[in-house]
């Protein structure tokens, strides 16, 4: 199982989260969140992490126009669409090369029917908890509700993960299976900054099972 870590935006945190190699880093073009990379994050920095960690970029209701901007300025592997963004807007950035992740916001009425209208123009969906903001709210949806899953599209995992649910059996009989761990607040000192520690025992667990 792979491990995307989320929200990171000071330098030397990522530099030190990068050197464990999680499969993917994700950072918050959204000047909304508490995590925005801002004018903290370079192009250079990002440019310097090992070539084995994909690079996502997380959008809200953003333009294509500027999404294939930043893409092309930081050399983002991904992008992750955590708005209400269309179909059609995923085909428009597929259709340019890009790589997408459509997140969706699960509560108790969420229905899976309304990702498959997405299935054809995503590489991934995201399934987080749906909360007062957009993402890192710190809650964990009903594992319960992934039964209802039915587009044939890996999906990342998402919403108040940490050590400690991580190891629940619950976890263990996930079906179907997450393609990844997507983590953030739950591994943090404060917004933005990782507890380090805490992922390279996460991303030894996570190893020994796979």
């Amino acid at each position: 199982m792979k491990v995307k870590v989320c929200g990171m935006r000071e330098p030397e945190n990522i530099r030190q989260v990068a050197a464990l190699q999680p499969d993917f880093m994700g950072f918050i073009f959204y000047k909304e969140s508490k995590r925005f990379v801002g004018d903290i994050i370079t192009p250079e920095l990002l440019s310097s992490l090992p070539a084995s960690v994909q690079k996502i970029g997380v959008f809200v209701n953003e333009s294509t126009e500027v999404i294939k901007e930043k893409v092309k300025t930081y050399n983002l592997n991904l992008v992750q669409l955590h708005g209400s963004e269309t179909p059609r807007q995923c085909q428009e950035l597929q259709e340019a090369g890009i790589s997408v992740i459509k997140a969706f916001s699960v509560g108790d009425s969420f229905s899976f029917q309304s990702t498959l209208l997405y299935e054809r123009y995503c590489d991934y969906f995201l399934f987080d908890t749906k909360g007062k903001q957009y993402g890192g709210n710190g809650v964990v949806f009903d594992w319960e509700l992934l039964k209802g899953h039915l587009a044939d599209k890996p999906y990342f995992l998402s919403g108040g993960l940490t050590l400690k649910n991580l190891q629940r059996k619950e976890f263990e009989e996930l079906r179907p299976k997450p393609y990844a761990v997507d983590v953030n607040s739950g591994f943090e000192q404060e917004p933005g900054l990782k507890k380090v520690e805490e992922l390279k025992q996460l991303l030894g667990e996570l190893k020994e099972k796979t």
